[in-house]
């Protein structure tokens, strides 16, 4: 399959791997290098370097290799299933769950999880390590994540998570009194200059980043909030809480590194999915349970 765009105006001097990272946030900048290194990117009908600036009206073209196959095996690890069909999967992930297999984390993902109860019907759009992965939550984030069973689901999906489309609302505890009832964080995001497995507020190469935020209740020290996301960026509603001084509890990469409470991570939970299905048209949401531990901690607090 050949994708192609068509270079606007306000995108000329960006280089060729940015620039194509930009029109596709699932795949990563390393991904698209390698595509541009073994000859899969042209740019005006010719194979051009990733740190080549793109100018307006280039048209560049991308080929989609076919997945490759690789060892991963599958792994008969039990799935909290919110909703499944021929098209899709929907999951609650649990706290701690790796979504796709990475170095360390060969084993005991969910893509392992899905591959063993999905047997052969997933999507490929992705490759090989990360086959029906649409997008991903966290490893220490539970909740509604989408998993597509075949390419046309999968593309489908990805449009709606790329015009923003999709209705994805999180809650969270975070730490101190958040002052106002209801807000919105507008803020670009990107990689933490002075630490790459961190991001931050980047207004020089952040991408643009929203997040509308709710209260709904208010304990000694710590607000129980609901988010909803315009945007789906790396760490989002970690990094621009605490960029207004109120880090999501337990998160010890953006906030205090001791926590009150025995944590596994930030207390952050992908509560609603809404989409439109990409075979019947119709709107649908998907509620995922808060988990245990979170209500045991509202409960404490």
């Amino acid at each position: 399959m050949i994708v192609s765009y068509t270079v606007c105006a306000t995108d000329a001097g960006t280089r060729l791997d940015v620039y194509l990272c930009q029109q596709n946030d699932q795949i990563s900048r390393s991904a698209i290098q390698k595509q541009i290194k073994d000859g899969h990117v042209y740019v005006n009908s010719t194979m051009a370097k990733a740190n080549y600036k793109v100018v307006a009206n280039d048209v560049i073209t991308v080929e989609q290799t076919e997945p490759v196959e690789v060892a991963i095996v599958p792994e008969n690890i039990p799935l909290a299933i919110l909703y499944e069909d021929q098209d899709l999967l929907i999951v609650n992930k649990p706290k701690g769950m790796v979504v796709h297999p990475a170095p360390g984390h060969m084993t005991g993902t969910l893509v392992n999880a899905v591959m063993y109860h999905c047997r052969d019907s997933l999507s490929g759009i992705n490759g090989e390590i990360r086959p029906g992965i649409v997008h991903r939550i966290d490893q220490d984030t539970t909740g509604s994540l989408i998993i597509c069973k075949n390419d046309t689901a999968h593309l489908q999906i990805a449009e709606q998570i790329k015009v923003h489309s999709i209705n994805r609302i999180y809650r969270g505890i975070v730490i101190g009194n958040v002052a106002d009832d209801h807000g919105t964080i507008h803020a670009p995001i990107g990689r933490n200059p002075n630490d790459r497995k961190k991001m931050a507020i980047n207004e020089k190469n952040g991408k643009d980043a929203i997040t509308h935020y709710t209260v709904l209740q208010r304990f000694s020290g710590y607000t129980y909030m609901e988010f909803k996301l315009e945007t789906g960026r790396t760490h989002q509603i970690r990094v621009h809480m605490a960029s207004i001084g109120h880090p999501l509890l337990g998160d010890v990469l953006y906030g205090p590194k001791k926590c009150p409470y025995k944590l596994q991570g930030q207390t952050l939970h992908a509560a609603v999915i809404g989409f439109v299905h990409p075979r019947t048209g119709q709107y649908m949401e998907v509620e995922a349970p808060l988990p245990e531990y979170f209500e045991h901690l509202l409960t404490i607090l």
